[in-house]
């Protein structure tokens, strides 16, 4: 019997629909990565890096690129592959410079078939490349890659993080680290902010007792440096440049004429009696004579320590309360912005403008504005005056550790889902309008001496430059599910060879086991963040105060703390101490844990010391008191010479 032609068209359909079906099964679905990739056509089949495998770069421009791959692809996979120069064979990864004006200056594109070829404008194209790679191998168990074609760019410039280190220390090595894992990241601009100042409500109101501190060291104003922490010319200089090897800009900022208590604190004639001392008297010519001299040591000569492109001058919260103060003020930011620029910088500062509207003219071409409060600075307003913006809405952007303001740790559903660059605050831009170069999230540690340690800071920075690397290359176009993103991204490590968090195993897990402990050992690990346990069993001694159970480069645990010879912990330049202390002779089974909120000890069982995170109260001037957070990653690294036997020691990454 003749078939209906209608059933021919629908049996031709069925057909067509199941080799649809059949071909869309065989293709490799989108890898993960963190920014998400703009375009994926998937293939069939992977490519399986061998012992031979090499990386092939061609042209002396992109050498640096292939050996810093080579080194991150040891470091997080564990294989060594030879680089070369010239063209790539099959099983190789070739690296190479091809013109593409779609990929614009940060672009890239991958081939993954028999071998990978890695292809971008610019050699910082070919260095986000690598990062892609890296991430896609650390996730397959036998680093194989999936077959396809990735097309890749960022809808956005500046893609940045703010670190307040003028009224906490950050210490160099932890800036390095973050450096690495902002590259990892394809985060590409990190504001140092070198000085601050504490709130004087929380210091008896005495100006004279408020903390402050100047972070950088200073020749031309001896003793204006900070004792308690800072950075030589010299490593800072190498930070800047160890960091822009990797594609980093660090941008440098001295904060004035607000936040200065630190240069009044040195020379007290600058300060203001009128807008108080953490304020400048811009009716001084010192205060020009001054700044002047401190700019000029760190921007002149052939190899400045200031050695990026751009310098930020700050310019923020500055008193308004009179006219001629507001005239004083912006004098005071024209006069930065052309001082900077005169020694070929370009100058960023943060918006202030519209708090601080007047008639003196302040330079607005090739200018770069934070804008961060648009009380401070109406960012429409300031786009019209012709500054380029880097958003960073402080409702939505600034972590102020557990102040009880702003964030603690940032709202990364709502911004994952909700936010891009082209939103200052309720300012709402097109998206990639050419105002807007980028943004930026800030951590300010205000509260000085709360007790927030860097480990602290790093558990709250981390995972919100996770969703915003996202947001800030992808803008609108992320497609990923936040609870899937946010799943996957637990997966990818912090950086190669860097792991601030100091996880390790699979979650849940014993991760450390080891029988007995003897005075001087090394263990595996140098210390576990949180969430923890770490047990042992102990026969106790007579110990010297002081004794250490553990250490690490950034913490000490004592058997025998070294004021009241209990069991403590020493971090960041806190002493934490539990009520509690061992008879000698005494056997018993210790667990301490910890997250990041408190730490506790138990012994045989029974809690006898627990320190959470407290309130002290500072009177109702202050409007807000201080957290005291007594937080510990447990130091392991190597034990102490103690006299007590230790035994039986297990470390879990879970709180039992």
């Amino acid at each position: 019997m003749k078939q209906p032609s209608w059933m021919k068209k629908a049996a031709g359909l069925c057909l067509v629909c199941l080799l649809t079906c059949l071909y869309v099964q065989a293709q490799n679905p989108k890898p993960f990565v963190i920014p998400e990739l703009k375009e994926w056509t998937g293939k069939k089949g992977s490519f399986a890096p061998t012992g031979q495998t090499r990386i092939a770069y061609e042209g002396e421009a992109l050498k640096a690129v292939a050996l810093q791959f080579a080194q991150d692809y040891e470091a997080l996979c564990g294989q060594k592959l030879e680089v070369v120069a010239g063209k790539a064979r099959k099983g190789d990864i070739g690296l190479a410079l091809k013109k593409d004006k779609k990929l614009g200056k940060e672009g890239y594109a991958i081939q993954i078939g028999d071998k990978v070829s890695v292809t971008a404008p610019e050699a910082v194209g070919v260095f986000w490349a690598t990062r892609t790679l890296l991430q896609m191998s650390e996730q397959s168990e036998d680093r194989q890659l999936p077959q396809g074609k990735i097309t890749d760019w960022p809808d956005y410039a500046v893609r940045g993080f703010m670190m307040d280190c003028g009224r906490k220390f950050i210490p160099m090595d932890y800036l390095r680290d973050f450096a690495r894992i902002m590259a990892y990241y394809k985060m590409n601009t990190f504001q140092i902010h070198l000085n601050d100042n504490g709130f004087k409500q929380y210091f008896e109101n005495d100006w004279n007792k408020t903390y402050s501190a100047f972070r950088l060291e200073c020749e031309t104003f001896p003793g204006l440096t900070a004792r308690d922490g800072h950075y030589t010319k010299a490593e800072f200089r190498d930070f800047q440049k160890e960091a822009a090897a990797q594609y980093v800009e660090v941008i440098p900022e001295i904060d004035a004429p607000a936040h200065t208590l630190a240069f009044s604190h040195y020379k007290p004639e600058l300060g203001s009696q009128k807008y108080g001392m953490d304020h400048f008297d811009l009716s001084n010519p010192e205060v020009y004579t001054f700044m002047d001299a401190l700019f000029k040591e760190y921007l002149e000569g052939e190899d400045p320590v200031f050695c990026g492109p751009r310098v930020n001058i700050g310019t923020d919260e500055y008193s308004n309360k009179d006219k001629e103060v507001v005239e004083q003020f912006r004098a005071f930011t024209d006069h930065y912005i052309k001082y900077v620029e005169s020694f070929g910088k370009q100058a960023c500062m943060w918006g202030a403008l519209t708090h601080a509207k007047g008639e003196t003219p302040v330079k607005s071409e090739n200018v770069i504005m934070n804008a961060w409060y648009n009380g401070y600075a109406e960012p429409k307003e300031m786009v019209e005056q012709g500054y380029k913006l880097i958003s960073m809405p402080d409702g939505l952007l600034y972590i102020v550790p557990a102040a009880g303001y702003y964030y603690d740790y940032l709202n990364t559903e709502y911004l994952y889902e909700n936010w891009t660059p082209a939103h200052v605050a309720n300012v709402v831009f097109e998206e990639k309008d050419p105002a807007i170069l980028g943004g930026m999230f800030a951590v300010w540690n205000d509260h000085v001496g709360n007790g927030i340690s860097v480990k602290d800071i790093h558990h709250r920075a981390y995972p919100a430059l996770q969703t915003l690397s996202a947001k800030m290359w992808d803008g609108i176009n992320v497609t990923v599910p936040y609870a899937e993103f946010i799943e996957k991204s637990q997966a990818l490590s912090e950086a190669p060879g860097v792991n601030q968090l100091a996880k390790w195993g699979e979650p849940n897990s014993l991760v450390l086991e080891q029988a007995a402990v003897k005075p001087g050992d090394a263990l595996a690990y140098p210390e576990v963040g949180y969430d923890y346990t770490v047990e042992f069993d102990i026969a106790a001694a007579d110990e010297a105060p002081g004794t250490e159970l553990f250490r690490s480069p950034n913490a000490v645990f004592y058997l025998s703390d070294p004021i009241s010879q209990k069991l403590g912990f020493a971090r960041d330049g806190y002493l934490y101490t539990f009520n509690y202390q061992f008879f000698p002779g005494e056997k018993a089974r210790v667990a301490i844990s910890g997250n990041s909120t408190s730490t506790t000890l138990k012994v045989n069982g029974k809690v006898v010391g627990q320190l959470d995170t407290r309130t002290i109260y500072h009177g109702k001037e202050a409007k807000t008191d201080i957290r005291v957070v007594p937080t510990l990653v447990f130091p392991l690294q190597k034990a102490g010479n103690f006299k007590a036997k230790v035994t039986n020691l297990k470390v879990y990454n879970y709180i039992k």
